[in-house]
């Protein structure tokens, strides 16, 4: 890289910070909470917590990785909304349709949406223009 092209400045935004506490049972998954702080460090009780969960579903393809907020004012509520926010991480329907609920090989499977082909292998739904599985890389 030449000495006359200038990086961009790398810089937090002092006035959008926030400490970061992690619960996980090293299993199922993360729960993070956001906690806003100030420039100091100091609680910011002008904004709200933030709960973020994250997972892995085992697809035959391989991990897929869901990240999700959780609205929850608490850790007890986020625990108990984390399931239902995960599911509903699940990439569905469009462009981006993700795995669905199939029996093994596709068998009682529902309808693929038009312009949509499955993956015989973890029956995530591609874009007719995709030639590999966008989740597990199986060609067409």
């Amino acid at each position: 890289m030449s000495q006359d092209q200038q990086l961009p400045e790398i810089k937090l935004d002092a006035d959008g910070l926030y400490r970061e506490d992690s619960y996980t049972d090293r299993r199922a998954g993360t729960l993070r909470r956001l906690q806003p702080v100030d420039s100091s460090g100091n609680d910011d009780a002008s904004r709200p917590v933030i709960f973020e969960g994250q997972a892995s579903l085992m697809t035959p393809g391989g991990a897929l990785p869901l990240q999700f907020q959780i609205d929850a004012t608490n850790v007890s509520e986020a625990l108990e909304k984390f399931p239902a926010a995960a599911e509903a991480a699940l990439p569905r329907g469009g462009a981006d349709a993700g795995p669905r609920r199939r029996g093994a090989g596709g068998q009682g499977r529902e309808e693929v949406p038009s312009g949509m082909w499955c993956c015989g292998q973890c029956t995530y739904d591609n874009a007719n223009a995709s030639k590999r599985c966008r989740i597990c890389g199986a060609a067409r």
